[in-house]
């Protein structure tokens, strides 16, 4: 009886571009649901001769399929790759580039590059967004200003052993789309990325459909996570006219990084048909979060951070320049900078120990920019 069964821990993640197709191992708690948009007619009469009988029926019509949803969690783990490895990011490349697990899915949030994967001597390389070197793999959002997003077919493959139809479970989800990403500082935890996103359309497929994993590279090492204790953060005002400027010292208990495109789908409405979505459209972009520590008065504490902020009623803006270091400075590590932040006026929270909440809005120096944060890996060997 069990044989007719799965089990969320025998899933694995893959994700294609139609060339290069990557395994992203993730956590328990993933879905995937696809709904319908149904209008209902009802009838509404008064009583029919005899004064005795009324028609009270309704009528169902599916107009439409809405966007399919999917998320998943996946830990962030750089690493630097090995030339020939099974499974690599390079062929028989010289140097050993820094990539992450993820990788792809940050491809897919910040733009829509071509992935041209490793030849010969020759190293695999995005055509933007993502610039793997010997030391780093840098992620920025100089290219996110864009209609549209890079797309891939996400497949679940559910079952163990070896893939039969038989005994596996397959779905493939049609041009995925990589709406957002959130990062949570749980101080006793491992680095986590949120994802969530859309799809055109879930579809159950046989599982011998499923491609063959191209780049599954990092995927089994132990020594590629990356601790949230170790992280730090560096803040400091920015020198402009009528803005607050100098360093603080804090020390983080907690907080949060939100990455949002604003996706939204769009859905024809031909009359006599059950539509699909044929493709979405960018929103606003939207980067921040919030971060929290213990009220400490000491220099440049927190104590002051709250006192700049509260008296400063002449800044409109303010301009924050912000550094978390997540897992600390020696590899594995994530920095993500924010050098455009407009603070919060932050909120006590009175427990055992008062802390401050204060959340942040990462903002482009202009309106037509797209620079309001970079990402940068660096990774072991594994």
């Amino acid at each position: 009886m069990a044989n007719d069964l799965f089990f969320s821990r025998n899933t694995r993640v893959m994700v294609s571009d139609g060339t290069t197709t990557w395994e992203i191992p993730v956590l328990d708690g993933f879905s995937f649901s696809q709904a319908t948009n149904a209008s209902e007619i009802t009838l509404n009469e008064m009583a029919a001769s005899g004064g005795t009988t009324s028609r009270r029926a309704r009528q169902m019509f599916n107009d439409s399929y809405a966007p399919a949803e999917w998320s998943f969690s996946t830990y962030a783990r750089p690493f630097a790759s090995t030339a020939a490895a099974t499974g690599g990011w390079e062929d028989t490349g010289s140097d050993a580039h820094v990539h992450a697990v993820e990788e792809a899915l940050w491809n897919g949030l910040v733009g829509n590059a071509g992935f041209t994967p490793s030849s010969g001597a020759t190293e695999s390389v995005w055509s933007d967004n993502i610039a793997n070197t010997t030391t780093t793999c840098t992620i920025d959002f100089e290219g996110s200003n864009l209609v549209t997003l890079k797309t891939y077919d996400i497949y679940f493959l559910m079952g163990s052993g070896t893939i039969a139809d038989a005994t596996h479970q397959a779905y493939k989800l049609t041009s995925s789309v990589v709406n957002s990403a959130g990062i949570d500082f749980d101080i006793d935890g491992i680095a986590t990325i949120n994802w969530a996103g859309f799809a055109s359309l879930i579809t159950e497929i046989p599982a011998t459909n499923v491609p063959t994993v191209t780049i599954n590279e990092g995927t089994s090492a132990t020594n590629n996570f990356i601790r949230n204790r170790l992280t730090t953060l560096t803040t400091t005002g920015n020198t402009a006219e009528g803005s607050i400027v100098g360093s603080y010292t804090l020390t983080l208990t907690g907080g949060s990084l939100n990455f949002e495109n604003n996706i939204t789908y769009l859905t024809p409405e031909t009359l006599g048909i059950v539509n699909q979505p044929i493709g979405h459209v960018t929103g606003t972009r939207n980067i921040g979060g919030s971060f929290t520590c213990y009220l400490s008065n000491s220099a440049a504490g927190s104590a002051d951070l709250f006192e700049d902020l509260i008296e400063s009623t002449d800044v409109v803006t303010n301009d924050f320049n912000l550094v978390f270091d997540i897992g600390g400075t020696s590899a594995p590590t994530m920095q993500v900078t924010l050098p455009t932040c407009h603070l919060e006026v932050p909120t006590h929270s009175i427990e055992d120990v008062i802390s401050l909440e204060v959340n942040f809005h990462a903002l482009p120096t202009t309106l037509n920019n797209a620079d309001e944060a970079t990402i940068v890996y660096k990774g072991v060997t594994v």
